[in-house]
């Protein structure tokens, strides 16, 4: 880091980073990379502290952007409430030294400044050999509100003319530009001039624009022309309230000189609007006068604070406006495969969900979605299984929109009965039924949250109490989802919820059943679909609880392999995984598989999973036999087709000779002893 960063750096090392929470922590890393300093910066600030982790500051910068909202002003209101107060102060160098003002603040002061060089630097940076050079150092007047003025002063030099006489007398500037009135200071015209005058028709070359704001502090001032990545070829301190930056435009002529310096100020002004900044528009002409640097102003230094920074020209600067204005990330070079990925984020859901990553459970309306998101809840916050998938413990917001406080919290405390364990509290609620609102103005709200609670989990249900715009309309639909991204970059993994659409979704894909636009299922990291199967009464009949239903869980994941469909049960108040799999034969809405087709177009059967089939089924039914309508789709055709393949003039009377029908209102098989 230069010496003229230490602007901010001055206000970072007045705030003990073991005093940060972290979200002041995060707030810190933003502030420096939106101000345009190196990860470099933030992570040796961070070392000193006993929770310090070797890459944790690299991982984390790499999720910051430039537009986050977090600006230099944030690390000075920490540094200003721990008792830090700002100074006017130039960069230090070995021989600085600190003195007092007689208030008992710090100002901090080179011993040794040698101007000349300051103004040498200056002309060289600016100016080309042969170009004639105005400015102000004797020619000054005090207007009648006691303010200096500067006159036309000196406009037919050539800079080569004026460094030689610097070369020649030295620090004895008096013989190169005439007595200075120290009071007012010094001027120079930073664009080339004809020889004949100081007004725009006598410019040469419009080069240069300035920039100033004296309604911030000045290292905010430098904080924000870094941030913006200004090409600015000197920044000079005006000996009072600001920076004066002088910034490459190159443009051909005055037109467009006009509109390059537009473009300048209102692009900073939009980009400073946190900071409130406000530039000062009266210096847009090409002959304005800048502070010369290299001159007393009164008992202050008018001095170079800074070169070259900044973008190298104005085309490559709007290049990184364009990057920058339309909220995208950098370009970056594909990894070579010799490269170890190490930022790859670890998985909250194994197989299904990674943290920071979005998940959608769609389901029909009333179908216990409530129930399966807090169990999925109490699973994260508990470290344990969901359904049949290991979660890994962490931190759980339930952003409730539906369900009445006292009701949410009596299911709650059911599950956990249910399930036969007590709360760590890493599960928490925000009740917000009735006080629901359109996601993006929910979406700020959540992730504000999450700054100073670092949840590592964020439920929402259910989504169709947030929508904006047309369900069915794909381009509202993709603006509404990208809020749930703002989400995720906050750190969170986002499940959320949502509704099949009407009629019947059996045959449907998974992925295709949710209601609206196809973006809901698209959209995600990871989709989770959840369909009922219509149990035959014989199955229903062997159900301890003949209020069970049976479900089926389907996936279209990003990230990870396809899950293998997944059968359960909701027995009041948990769902429980099919682990016999009376259920696999069934399908969505009662349907049956199609029948396979033989070489003759005739039906073929495995003959030989007819044992298996059997001996699965009938450890979750028992000894009194199988539901002849349980083993039929269980192997793929219907029921009164097997029944008539089972009878003693059936087709395959020879192979099934060991398994008989019995029953007559419920018919079900099992095997001759």
């Amino acid at each position: 880091m230069d010496d003229e960063s230490k602007f901010l750096y001055d206000a970072l090392t007045a705030i003990p980073v073991s005093e940060c929470d972290y979200g002041e922590w995060v707030k810190v890393g933003m502030a420096l990379k939106a101000s345009g300093y190196d990860c470099e910066v933030w992570n040796q600030w961070s070392m000193s502290d006993s929770r310090y982790h070797d890459g944790e500051c690299e991982k984390k910068w790499k999720s910051f952007r430039r537009d986050d909202g977090v600006t230099a002003g944030t690390i000075f209101d920490m540094a200003k409430k721990r008792g830090w107060t700002y100074t006017n102060y130039e960069p230090l160098d070995w021989d600085s030294e600190i003195e007092y003002d007689g208030d008992d603040v710090p100002v901090l002061t080179k011993t040794e400044w040698k101007p000349e060089e300051d103004i040498k630097k200056f002309l060289n940076a600016v100016f080309e050999p042969e170009d004639i050079v105005g400015y102000v150092v004797s020619d000054a007047w005090l207007d009648k509100d006691e303010k200096w003025k500067p006159g036309k002063g000196v406009y037919h030099q050539k800079c080569k003319d004026i460094l030689e006489k610097i070369d020649k007398y030295g620090s004895d500037l008096g013989y190169v530009f005439g007595d200075q009135e120290k009071e007012a200071g010094a001027w120079i015209r930073f664009n080339p001039l004809d020889g004949n005058g100081v007004e725009n028709r006598n410019v040469t070359a419009y080069r240069y624009a300035l920039v100033e704001s004296d309604k911030m502090p000045i290292p905010e001032q430098d904080a924000l022309y870094r941030r913006l990545k200004l090409p600015i070829v000197t920044l000079v301190n005006s000996g009072n309230k600001s920076l004066h930056a002088l910034v490459r435009v190159d443009a051909k002529d005055a037109k467009e000189y006009s509109k390059r310096v537009e473009f300048l100020y209102n692009y900073i002004e939009e980009k400073g609007k946190a900071e409130n900044v406000k530039i000062d528009r009266q210096n847009s002409n090409p002959s304005r006068l800048s502070r010369f640097p290299g001159f007393y102003r009164g008992d202050k230094r008018q001095y170079l604070v800074a070169m070259n920074i900044g973008c190298k020209s104005w085309d490559e600067w709007l290049d990184w406006t364009e990057g920058d204005t339309d909220g995208l990330p950098a370009i970056e070079l594909s990894p070579k495969d010799s490269d170890v990925i190490t930022d790859v984020p670890e998985e909250l859901i194994e197989g299904v969900l990674r943290k920071g990553h979005k998940l959608l459970i769609a389901g029909a309306s009333k179908a216990g979605k409530s129930f399966l998101l807090i169990e999925l809840a109490i699973a994260i916050s508990e470290g344990r299984k969901w359904l049949s998938f290991q979660c890994k413990q962490g931190k759980v917001l339930y952003v409730n929109l539906e369900i009445d406080r006292p009701s949410f919290r009596k299911r709650i405390v059911e599950i956990y009965k249910a399930l036969g364990i007590k709360s760590k509290h890493n599960f928490y609620v925000w009740n917000l039924r009735g006080k629901s609102m359109p996601i993006d103005k929910l979406a700020p709200k959540i992730i504000r949250k999450n700054e100073t609670e670092h949840f590592d989990a964020i439920i929402i249900d259910p989504i169709y109490k947030t929508i904006v715009g047309d369900e069915n309309n794909a381009s509202d639909m993709a603006a509404f989802c990208n809020q749930f991204d703002k989400i995720a970059e906050s750190g969170a993994s986002v499940i959320y919820c949502h509704h099949h659409s009407k009629g019947a979704q059996g045959s449907k894909k998974a992925m295709d059943r949710a209601s609206g636009s196809g973006v809901f299922a698209r959209d995600p990291d990871a989709q989770l679909d959840m369909i009922q199967l219509e149990m035959p009464d014989e199955i229903r009949n062997f159900v301890a609880d003949n209020g069970a239903t049976a479900w089926r869980l389907e996936s279209s994941l990003r990230e990870f392999k396809n899950i293998k469909p997944l059968n359960f049960w909701f027995r009041y108040p948990l769902h429980e995984v099919d682990e016999v799999g009376a259920l696999d034969g069934l399908n969505a809405d009662g349907s049956y598989p199609n029948l396979a087709k033989g070489k003759n177009g005739g039906t073929s059967v495995d003959i030989e999973k007819m044992d298996t089939v059997y001996d699965e089924l009938s450890s979750f039914y028992g000894a009194q036999g199988i539901p002849i309508s349980s083993f039929a789709t269980k192997i793929g055709v219907k029921p009164d087709s097997l029944k008539k393949w089972l009878m003693p003039s059936g087709k395959f009377k020879d192979e099934y000779e060991k398994y008989k029908i019995e029953g007559s209102s419920e018919e079900y098989i099992r095997r001759k002893e």
